[in-house]
């Protein structure tokens, strides 16, 4: 493929365990049509971090600075909580990079929107989803029509959505990162959004004390959808008693009284689309599917203030021309 987009790798959150990893996610986005750059800091380690905070800021700065027009986290894991008081927001806004990484990523994801209304990206991380021998099919289609504005539709099997039809901001991401950001600045104001969420070796419990956090602090209610991906890695104990994740979602919409769909495919899972964070976009179902309308070719785009918290905000990247329906889980 002509015309190679670049992407800058940089690790803002934990030390990468295995450098082999990154070179051979190298290796695989180049495969997937990407030509690649790591940030000299990227394999630095102190305590389990990628780097002292200073170092790890050093490397956003060069992030920002280089040509490359995505940047890519290697990895989540710790560390971004710490950081976002010192990064200078506006300065991440105006270099006009497209960011993409997940879980500790949200808190950058979330920030980035709270601060300036800019639209970044979630799924995708070099080692997990490009580490490998294999990159997974689905996950790298995806990542890649993403990215070069081909991705119209991303339509998903659901057991378990509740009929609806509507626009709104998509955000979320790991839910313990979202809910650790409630109260702060880098928490998004968003009425009528469509919030997306997914955690892992987070047992059901702590998973409705943190949904329990998010609706007392008035935010779940405000939505006009919820869509949960996938709560992976935990172990249920005997006295938990029928008390499982099913019973947490039925918890959740008889709480919160808000439209919830389950089987985003997107979580610490092998299988998962990336989405964009910040953008408006369209849900719509029917029996059995779920459809995110994430490009919808409309012109008519309204920046408001620019501080997206309010849900007339439109941020569009890309108008592609190929429309996907691609069922996740079936691979292409």
């Amino acid at each position: 493929m002509s015309n190679k987009q670049g992407i800058y790798l940089f690790s803002p959150s934990s030390a990468v365990a295995d450098p082999d990893a990154v070179e051979r996610a190298r290796q695989n986005l180049t495969a997937e049509g990407f030509r690649t750059v790591v940030d000299r800091g990227a394999l630095a380690v102190h305590q389990r971090f990628a780097g002292t905070d200073a170092q790890r800021l050093a490397a956003l700065g060069r992030a920002l600075k280089q040509k490359q027009p995505i940047v890519m986290a290697t990895r989540g894991g710790y560390g971004l909580g710490r950081l976002l008081p010192l990064i200078d927001w506006k300065a991440v806004a105006d270099s006009g990079k497209r960011f993409v990484g997940m879980s500790d990523f949200t808190a950058f994801n979330l920030a980035l929107l709270a601060q300036t209304g800019a639209v970044s990206y979630s799924g995708a991380t070099a080692v997990a989803d490009f580490g490998g021998k294999k990159v997974d099919e689905l996950t790298g289609a995806l990542f890649g029509e993403l990215m070069r504005g081909e991705l119209e539709i991303l339509s998903f099997e659901t057991e378990d959505a509740d009929a609806v039809d509507c626009r709104g901001i998509l955000w979320g991401g790991t839910l313990a990162m979202v809910a650790s950001l409630v109260g702060t600045p880098y928490m998004p104001r968003i009425r009528g959004g469509i919030l997306f969420l997914e955690d892992v070796a987070e047992h059901p419990y702590r998973v409705e004390r943190m949904l329990t956090q998010l609706w007392q602090a008035g935010i779940l209610q405000k939505q006009k959808a919820i869509l949960l991906g996938h709560f992976t890695n935990y172990r249920l104990a005997p006295h938990d008693a029928g008390f499982d994740m099913p019973a947490v979602v039925k918890w959740l919409r008889r709480t919160v009284k808000v439209p919830v769909l389950t089987g985003l495919p997107y979580g610490h899972i092998a299988s998962k689309a990336t989405l964009p964070i910040g953008k408006k976009i369209g849900v719509a179902t029917e029996p059995g599917l779920v459809h995110l309308v994430l490009d919808e070719h409309d012109h008519d785009h309204d920046h408001g203030d620019g501080h997206g918290h309010d849900e007339d905000h439109d941020h569009d990247h890309g108008h592609g021309a190929h429309a996907h329906a691609g069922h996740a889980g079936h691979g292409h």
